[in-house]
């Protein structure tokens, strides 16, 4: 009972610092900065405690922070030259040749997870920006859409909630046994229908205001779609990724609900494919 209240409290002040950073582009940058450099704290700390493996942990968290707080500026206008990605580029050519010069027992898996961290979590983190911070084509004109990032968490949250109701009424096919045993193809299902029938309300929301947002209904029901199965595959690939460790959670920073990368797991897949969706039908 105690741990259902703590996981209570401490879910709905996530959600809340979530939906409440939103609101402003600056408070947004500054919490997902955070997260980032959290994340990739928890990511490299994690992989150094497979045998044989040593990579710059200070250095690698840095490294993603910069490239988040890079992208950020490039896309809400701040900085606009391609030269804020240069100490990127170079933090990245340090931690490669730093294997040289240090008692590696095994540079290959250095290099390995130090790019893997880079890509599995800062990159996918970085491209909220891309969501957040829409630019006409030629450049000149820049928006904050805080309802393009904002709903990859709703629509992640209520599959989160819709697979759980329904698979524990109706969970009978394990949708990936191997990997992650409690997850079922019905609850999958009923999850992913809950969560259009929830985009097509936002959608229908969106157009009701004034201004009509630039998705139409159907094209936030893709997107709702595009989360689910993408949110899905980012779950799953965060438990073969503890699984392979032996751990349970990725850590206790969050009170009965882990560590970061157990909060976050979804989203580092479902940011990227949202941003890929929505480049696709040509809005961001």
């Amino acid at each position: 009972m105690k741990n259902l209240i703590v996981r209570t409290i401490t879910g709905i002040f996530f959600v809340a610092a979530i939906v409440v950073c939103f609101l402003k582009p600056l408070a947004m940058v500054f919490l997902f900065a955070i997260v980032t450099g959290l994340t990739m704290w928890e990511f490299t700390g994690l992989v150094n405690d497979i045998d044989r493996v040593q990579v710059n942990r200070f250095i690698s968290t840095v490294a993603g922070v910069y490239l988040f707080l890079a992208i950020a500026g490039i896309r809400s206008g701040l900085v606009d030259n391609f030269i804020v990605f240069i100490p990127y580029i170079l933090t990245i050519i340090y931690l490669m040749v730093s294997e040289l010069y240090v008692p590696a027992k095994n540079a290959v898996n250095d290099w390995a997870y130090t790019m893997l961290g880079q890509m599995y979590v800062a990159m996918p983190l970085s491209l909220i920006n891309v969501l957040a911070f829409n630019v006409s084509p030629d450049g000149t004109m820049r928006h904050y859409d805080m309802l393009i990032p904002l709903s990859i968490f709703i629509f992640l949250w209520t599959n989160d909630t819709g697979a759980y109701c329904t698979g524990s009424l109706l969970g009978r096919h394990k949708l990936f046994p191997r990997i992650s045993p409690g997850k079922s193809w019905e609850g999958s299902i009923g999850g992913g229908l809950l969560v259009l029938v929830v985009a097509a309300i936002v959608g229908w929301l969106a157009q009701d205001g004034e201004v009509p947002h630039t998705l139409s209904i159907p094209q936030w029901m893709g997107l709702g779609l595009v989360v689910v199965v993408f949110g899905t595959w980012g779950d799953l690939v965060e438990s073969l990724f503890k699984r392979t460790l032996g751990i349970k959670d990725s850590g206790n920073i969050l009170p009965g609900h882990g560590g970061m990368l157990d909060r976050f797991d979804s989203s580092l897949m479902a940011i990227p494919a949202a941003t890929v969706y929505l480049y696709t039908i040509s809005i961001v």
